[in-house]
């Protein structure tokens, strides 16, 4: 591990993936604006206490840290692959490369303030598990973190890996709280990936090694907000590692799975009803068992983006040519007729996006039923490697798919030969995804479209921008639909 030299961004940007980088936050100055007079009074200890908190996640002490540590034994701070060993060198990385994570926890803060204010009294049954669950100005991360003093250092990073892939939408009082205990989790394993938490839910993919991921799973199921509401089995994992992602990132946002629409308006509490992987197999068999299709009274839908889709999917779906998430409202409203009077089921990676796709879908479409896979195509595929699922199951990190069967139902967008292997487009501006077989590879054709063909390859050097740079912003961004022109 490197020691304090000036921190640089190398991690890919995906902009289209739904557990990317945090929404835009506004500067501190419009965010202290939109605060009433009482509350600016506090938005200085509110963004300091956010400062400490984020700060004391990254600090490792000679009880927690293995006593091969480069530092000797004394307490240092561990971030974005650095080691700091002075107070003053980690408040100045963190202010310079995190300040959009602080002010997310600031917003946060000032958020249980005001329901502080609501709410004077303090109800003398609330258990002290409940306690630990809110902001406390002596709370003690450490408290919920695994002890890991009997696991070697190597243990913990290297052997065997894999990928976490979770969800649980529950009530979060204190979202900035689990923000924080998260984040010190993870890099007390040494895990990489990305973790949303909002005030319905956690949403989170991580990789590390099997120790590591496995004493993971324990800390989630023995943290207080969690284990009487998650199992084993929610946990969806795959072959990996921490060298999945680039890095770890750990935000609080809105929603956990981002489809544009206040959770408040359409909760994850009127969902589909939701069907095992063996029962949704029984229905898809049934469903494409039907010889007249037009007059089927069945839709099956795939709620994830078009490039997921387009290398994997269950046959004879509906899959929306959208390319984010947060355009599926949109699609249904254009497309209502088509759901009208029918029995819907839906299916998305891991089952985050149809518990608010499922609810969206049955708030605006006059749907006999609605039903949707537990688990995502990741149980399904534990328990029908070849089931009617067809191709590679899209992921949100650097490995792109993992299969369960030899098909290749996509093609190279340039000579049409079957491939299903994505790279990034080779314009520094463009981070789309392309099918480029490796010949074409060679030939050069490695861009999205026609316009970024012709731009300045992607060098090696631009992995090292600035992360507002490297975001998508060439000009065929604005020429690609938000949802199909024709229904479909």
């Amino acid at each position: 591990m490197n020691r304090e030299p000036e921190a640089m961004d190398s991690s890919l940007r995906f902009p289209d993936l739904d557990l990317d980088v945090p929404e835009p936050l506004a500067p501190a100055s419009l965010l202290k604006g939109e605060l009433d007079a009482a509350m600016k009074k506090k938005y200085a200890f509110a963004k300091k206490k956010a400062f400490a908190l984020f700060v004391k996640a990254l600090e490792k002490t000679p009880a927690l840290i293995d006593c091969q540590s480069s530092t000797g034994g004394t307490v240092h701070w561990e971030c974005c692959s650095l080691v700091f060993s002075k107070l003053t060198s980690i408040h100045k990385h963190v202010a310079g490369q995190h300040m959009s994570e602080i002010l997310c926890q600031t917003a946060s803060i000032l958020e249980q303030f005001v329901l502080a204010e609501e709410h004077k009294t303090v109800d003398p049954s609330i258990s002290h598990e409940e306690k630990i669950g809110r902001a406390s100005s002596d709370f003690k991360i450490h408290d919920l973190l695994p002890n890991t003093s009997g696991i070697s250092f190597v243990d913990l990073t290297s052997g065997p890996g894999e990928v976490l892939l979770y969800y649980c939408y529950c009530e979060v009082k204190d979202p900035s709280l689990i923000c924080v205990w998260q984040r010190a989790l993870c890099q007390h394993l040494h895990l990489t990936g990305k973790v949303r938490i909002a005030s319905e839910g956690i949403n989170g993919t991580v990789g590390g090694s099997k120790v590591a991921t496995a004493i993971y799973i324990e800390a989630m199921l023995s943290h207080p907000l969690f284990k009487e509401r998650m199992t084993k089995e929610d946990f969806k994992s795959s072959n990996g590692g921490a060298h999945c992602f680039p890095e770890l990132r750990v935000g609080v946002f809105q929603e956990i799975v981002p489809m544009g629409i206040d959770p408040e308006k359409v909760s994850y509490k009127e969902t589909g009803i939701h069907l095992s992987p063996e029962e949704f197999h029984r229905k898809v068999e049934e469903y494409l068992s039907r010889s007249d299709q037009a007059e089927n009274d069945t839709i099956l839908l795939d709620c994830r983006n078009f490039y997921e889709s387009r290398i994997g999917k269950f046959q004879n779906c509906i899959a929306p040519d959208i390319r984010k998430f947060s355009y599926f409202p949109n699609y249904v409203n254009q497309n209502l007729d088509l759901f009208k009077n029918k029995k819907v089921l839906m299916y998305c990676t891991g089952g985050i996006r149809c518990e608010r796709a499922s609810s969206y879908l049955r708030s605006k479409a006059e749907c006999q039923e609605v039903y949707q896979l537990k688990g995502g195509i990741h149980k399904y595929l534990e328990q029908f490697p070849d089931g009617y699922y067809r191709g590679k199951l899209f992921v949100f990190d650097g490995r792109y798919s993992i299969c369960s069967n030899g098909d290749i139902i996509s093609e190279c967008r340039y000579c049409r030969r079957p491939w299903d292997q994505y790279t990034l487009c080779s314009t520094s501006r463009c981070c789309q995804l392309v099918l480029a077989c490796s010949s074409c590879q060679d030939r050069g054709f490695t861009a999205c479209c026609q316009v970024c063909q012709k731009k300045t390859p992607l060098l090696t050097s631009t992995c090292n921008l600035p992360e507002q740079v490297l975001k998508e912003q060439c000009e065929c961004t604005d020429l690609r639909p938000q949802v199909p022109i024709e229904p479909l």
